[in-house]
Order: structure tokens, then sequence, then C-alpha cells
């Protein structure tokens, strides 16, 4: 029997209370977020989803699944390889991501178009990449949605060379409500186990597409909304309706 200080049970206990939470907390911040998402539909733009670690997982709630919207892009460190032509060896640099001007090239392989909005995804908020790709996104003009833990952030200092964290550079932040490091339960000799900002993280951006997507509704247009492949006439379904953003979204085996 575990000591119920760290066991499945606290965890499910602790981490659905706080998910309470966020459903009241964030309410207003959800709400912004979904004006950005429903702006960048309306425009014929693309919505273009970072994060690099675990953040991926996030991207990828956002990012060309069932359920969610048709105008949307995952960028990833790997794009250097799958689309930049580098050597599949970059990606064995575990320091990758903190090297200057990788952000850049990751962003110009993807074309963005100014009316394209940028979610950017870090717990931390200090990752050298992911703010300087929030610094090149608002140099560019587009608009800026952070998903990032503000306690963890505020708890250490920035990584980047402007002193700049990801929350400082965004038009709407989503605070994820996530610990100082991430893990929800503490250990009995010290440190924490079990991450938490991927739940959050899932909560908050399936609560902005809902929200975007009643806009969408309310002023009579239908948002444009992946049916799951495996669903008979969803794979056809969905190359229609791709068809609208044909080069400017990436859909990988993967």
């Amino acid at each position: 029997m575990s000591d119920d200080s760290v066991s499945a049970r606290r965890f499910a206990h602790e981490s659905m209370a706080v998910l309470d939470r966020l459903t009241e907390s964030a309410r207003d911040d959800v709400i912004r977020a979904a004006d950005l998402i429903a702006d960048c539909v309306r425009a014929d733009g693309v919505i273009q989803a970072f994060g690099t670690g675990h953040s991926q997982a996030i991207v990828l709630e956002l990012a060309g699944r069932a359920g969610g919207l048709v105008p949307t892009n995952r960028l990833s460190i790997a794009d250097l390889v799958l689309y930049g032509g580098d050597s599949p060896s970059v990606l064995d640099d575990p320091l990758l991501e903190r090297q200057a001007g990788v952000a850049a090239r990751i962003y110009d392989l993807a074309a963005p178009r100014p009316q394209d909005l940028f979610v950017v995804i870090s717990n931390s908020g200090v990752n050298n990449v992911v703010v300087e790709m929030a610094l090149h996104a608002k140099q560019h003009g587009h608009r800026l949605l952070a998903i990032t833990s503000l306690t963890h952030t505020r708890a250490v200092p920035a990584g980047h060379p402007s002193g700049k964290k990801l929350a400082d550079l965004a038009d709407v932040v989503l605070d994820n409500a996530a610990p100082r490091g991430d893990a929800l339960l503490e250990l009995p000799d010290g440190g924490a186990v079990c991450a938490l900002s991927t739940l959050t993280g899932v909560m908050l951006v399936q609560m902005a597409v809902a929200e975007a997507s009643a806009q969408l509704l309310a002023a009579g247009e239908r948002p444009p909304v992946y049916v799951s492949a495996n669903v008979p006439g969803g794979f056809e379904g969905n190359l229609e309706l791709e068809k609208r953003y044909a080069g400017r979204i990436r859909r990988t085996a993967s």
C-alpha cells in the first residue's frame, strides 16, 4: 500500500482540484484567447503552434486533431530536418533548443502570413528557443497567445539575452496553474513527482477552441473542424476542408 501523500488517489484528487479552480480562474483569459483564435480563423489565418519537450503534447492537442480546427500548424525543432534539409544528427544535440537562430529558421520554414496567430507553449516560459520564437512572431506583427506557468516563470531568471520571458511578450497569457518544476506531489526526502501542465494545458486549449467556435457560430459562421479520419467519410471530408489552406498547413504521418 502506498503512502497516501504519493499515490494515484492523491494525484487524481489534487489535479482535479486544480482543474476545477482553473475553469473558473481562467474564464476571462480563455475568452480573450478565443477572441484571438476566432479573429485568426475569420481572417483566413493559420494558428501556428510551437513548443519544445513535453509542451509538444499541447501543440498536438491544438494542431491537426479530430474535433480541432483545420487551420492549425505544428511547428517543431524537427522542422529543421523535415523541411530545412539539416541532417537528422542535429537533433542529437540536447542543447539545440538553447541555440540562437533556431526559432528564426523554424519560422521562415513555415512561411506564415501576417494574419496567422502564434500559440507558444512552455511551462517555464524561459527556454531560449521559445522566447526567440515569441520575439520573432511579435517582430513580424503576429498576435501571440502564450500557455505557461506564471508560478514557475516568476520563480526563475530569464534565460534569453533579451531578459524577456514568454509571458512578457504575449497578447494573452493562459496560466496553466502548474507549480514550479511542474511536478505536483512532493516526495518525503525532497523533489516531486507527477507533472501537471499537460492536463491543465489540454483543458485550456480545448476551452479556448470551444469558446472560439461558439463565437464563430454566433456570427453565423461554421467553424472549420476536423472529423475523425476513422469514421466513414471523415478522411475525404477533411481533405476538402484542407484545400482552403493548401501549402500552409502540414500533415505528416506522425
